[in-house]
């Protein structure tokens, strides 16, 4: 676990940028707080921090120069097959100074080049210069698990690990508006776009290769998705379940490999169960983590964690935590976060790895299975649509009715009214627009409602609904629920679940692997039929089926909860000067200009009125971009 920054200037100019390298690698120092390095030769410079993951040798430190010094590498993240990759190149004569992947992906690279990507089975954000061809290598994984952000003008190129790093080397801080309005509807900024003109996300992927001052991006990597292929898939169901745990065992049992404490986080639910009952199969006395929430029963799933720790003999160890220690680490949370993003459930993934790290280094997750296999409510919903029929048309025959009801999600009532309002409107909508809408917060209009006059003028129309159809390109009038699984594999999963994880495991120096996103795992997903996903009685169909006889019977019996932070009740108690008297006082938003006086205030009185519906969410996705401006910003 990693690190990486690097400059590489096209001009004088750009060089002087190089100066600033150390403060852009000490800015990530939460990534890597054992170790760092720089390389500066001539126009291109690269910064590295470290955490020990395996046991290295000190010639394993990076940056990484070849023999011959031409080759210098950075590299963050995990390769799972590099000691097969390393077999295969002694054999073609190449020599080894360490037992690293860093080392094999530098070999890789000069032995075939920009190709070698395609044999990694890991995740990583890397950057490889070669001092002959005074050229920079710039990659990320296949999945989106490490971030890769990057600045270009005419002067220079940057790219780092997190945005702090990019600030520490100067990038200009102008907002991209059209990028705040994706945020305010959806609490997340979809990629390649971020929060600043100019800086933008590598595409999980995708590579970048920079020669004199020409950059030439290349997708090397895309879901094989093929309709055709998966209707003629001749496996029975039965064989799909036997495969699949063939191949998730085998990815499981390649992210058990380091040389530091390991363990895995345990939700209790049937994806995070399914890693264990696998992971205990290939070590003994398994460390396993799960968070309890004492004030919020409904959401409190450790005793279906307690099951499978108890079958699997693991060492469990349940956070039992309080609205209060969630509270207590709201800004701790919003301190570390330098780009907007408001999905709240970060504040408890951020507990669950600050107090997973007291014990262990790397843990395993089940990130990924919902994306691939259908396990959201939206998906049952969408199947539904789809479906048609009598309940479907009486759900929407209500939709007065559902308006005007109380909506919560934290009540078992409010959240299916909720449910069933957002069911009836997409019943109404094609894939594309229904999509938009089942993943967003608020609607587009809603949202440029809540922006000022001159910020409405700043979202170029244009350039928004570009970002729009890119976002939804995989679905078609046609298509099937394949389709919408691929949309969320390329929008919901990289730019929402993997970055909510990476942020706040980076920020408590804690590596999370996510075995289902295997590239095995999720090659064999997308060659699957959707009926081998869901049915009308089950959502994550084949998941729950081939782990069956694995898993206590008692996960099968009970709903998915999720989590939600108590944010509602904090904004009208403890956060309620926050509001009024700071960040979304009339004063504080006249004087910044960005918003809306009056769309902030008809948000604040719904807040307190009787019936705040979703509106927490949209509260605190202002709040998480006021305190963003604040630091970074004014």
């Amino acid at each position: 676990m990693c690190g990486i920054t690097g400059v590489f200037a096209f001009t004088d100019a750009g060089r002087r940028s190089l100066s600033a390298l150390h403060a852009s690698t000490d800015a990530i120092v939460s990534r890597g707080p054992d170790s760092q390095g720089h390389f500066v030769y001539d126009r291109c410079g690269l910064g590295f921090r470290r955490l020990a993951i395996l046991d290295l040798t000190a010639d394993g430190n990076q940056p990484m120069t070849d023999e011959s010094g031409r080759y210098t590498i950075v590299f963050n993240g995990e390769i799972f097959n590099f000691k097969e990759l390393r077999q295969k190149l002694v054999k073609k004569g190449h020599k080894f100074h360490s037992q690293t992947d860093t080392e094999v992906i530098l070999n890789l690279y000069i032995s075939e080049g920009r190709g070698f990507l395609k044999k990694l089975n890991g995740f990583f954000g890397l950057a490889i210069y070669d001092k002959e061809e005074d050229s920079l290598f710039i990659a990320r994984d296949r999945m989106g698990e490490k971030p890769i952000l990057v600045y270009r003008d005419e002067d220079k190129m940057f790219f780092a690990s997190e945005m702090k790093s990019l600030l520490a080397l100067g990038v200009p801080r102008k907002l991209d508006y059209v990028a705040l309005s994706h945020y305010l509807q959806l609490n997340y900024i979809p990629g390649p776009a971020t929060i600043f003109k100019g800086v933008k996300k590598l595409l999980p992927g995708h590579y970048l290769f920079i020669k004199g001052g020409k950059v030439v991006k290349k997708r090397y990597y895309k879901i094989p998705y093929d309709p055709k292929k998966v209707a003629k898939n001749k496996l029975s169901y039965e064989e799909q379940q036997k495969k699949l745990v063939t191949l998730l065992d085998d990815a499981t049992a390649r992210r058990l490999v380091a040389d530091v404490p390991l363990g895995a986080f345990l939700s209790g639910g049937i994806d995070s169960s399914v890693i264990v009952a696998l992971a205990s199969r290939h070590t003994q006395h398994l460390n396993t983590f799960s968070i309890g929430y004492r004030d919020e029963p409904f959401f409190d799933e450790t005793k279906y964690a307690k099951l499978v720790a108890e079958r699997y003999k693991t060492n469990h160890t349940v956070f039992s935590l309080t609205n209060q220690d969630l509270y207590d680490h709201i800004f701790d949370v919003l301190d570390y976060i330098d780009e907007p993003f408001a999905d709240s459930s970060a504040l408890a993934v951020y507990i669950l790895s600050k107090r997973t790290r007291e014990k262990v280094t790397v843990a395993l997750s089940g990130d990924g299975a919902d994306e691939m296999f259908a396990g959201y409510n939206k998906h049952m919903g969408e199947f539904q649509v789809r479906q048609g029929g009598f309940k479907a048309e009486a759900v929407t025959g209500l939709n007065l009715l559902w308006d005007i009801l109380p909506k919560s999600r934290n009540s078992f009532f409010g959240n299916r009214v909720r449910q069933f309002q957002r069911f009836s409107r997409g019943m109404l909508s094609g894939p594309k627009d229904r999509y938009f809408d089942w993943a967003s917060f608020v609607n587009e209009k809603d949202a440029r409602n809540l922006l000022s006059a001159d910020s409405r003028r700043k979202v170029g129309k244009k350039l928004a609904e570009k970002r729009r159809k890119d976002i939804l390109q995989n679905l078609h009038a046609d298509g099937d629920l394949n389709e919408v699984l691929l949309t969320d594999m390329n929008l919901v999963l990289p730019y929402d679940m993997l970055a909510k994880v990476d942020l706040m495991s980076m920020a408590n120096s804690l590596e999370v692997r996510p075995p289902f996103l295997d590239p095995n795992v999720v090659n064999f997903a997308f060659s699957i039929p959707v009926e081998s996903k869901i049915d009308a009685k089950m959502k994550k169909k084949i998941v729950q089926d081939a782990f069956r006889p694995m898993l206590p019977e008692e996960l099968y019996k009970r709903p998915k909860h999720g989590f939600e932070v108590p944010l509602l009740k904090w904004f009208r108690n403890e956060l309620r000067p926050l509001i009024e008297d700071d960040l979304l006082s009339d004063g504080f938003i006249e004087a910044q200009g960005i918003f809306s006086v009056d769309g902030i205030r008809a948000l604040k009185t719904q807040l307190f009125s009787r019936n705040p519906g979703d509106v927490h969410a949209r509260i605190w996705a202002l709040i998480v971009f006021q305190h963003w401006w604040k630091r970074h910003m004014m």
